[in-house]
């Protein structure tokens, strides 16, 4: 299994997202970030410390921040997790739960008229979908 931040808790409330996971495949050293990176916009990133003990980490993000950001109707952000040399992208593979995407479903947060809420890709991946108008 290629190295990834294997999440194993998304707590989407309060208007906060915390995700909560181990860096599986890496020595989990150092200081690490949360990044969410735009989907349409590679270029647009925000960052969030995470905290890290042995190899698990702990990390969140407020939702008023990609309202911030502006959007299209709609937007996605891929989660990864950084120590600045290593890039892991956000998933939950280690499980033997294929196709989450049908399977684990978060409620949204509102923010203004921006609906936010955390899902798994198609590849069990962890993102964000942020929507204007209608519900995620």
């Amino acid at each position: 299994m290629k190295p990834h931040a294997e999440i194993t808790e998304v707590w989407p409330r309060d208007g906060l997202i915390r995700v909560v996971g181990r860096i599986h495949g890496v020595p989990a050293v150092g200081t690490w970030q949360l990044v969410l990176t735009r989907r349409s916009h590679a270029d647009l990133r925000l960052r969030y410390d995470a905290a890290v003990k042995g190899d698990r980490f702990a990390s969140e993000l407020p939702v008023r921040d990609l309202a911030a950001s502006g959007h299209a109707p709609v937007e996605e952000w891929d989660l990864h997790l950084t120590d600045g040399e290593v890039e892991l992208r956000a998933g939950r593979h280690l499980d033997d739960v294929h196709g989450k995407k049908k399977i684990f479903v978060y409620p949204e947060q509102r923010i203004g008229e921006l609906r936010v809420r955390p899902y798994f890709t198609i590849k069990d991946n962890l993102s964000l979908e942020c929507r204007t108008g209608g519900s995620a």
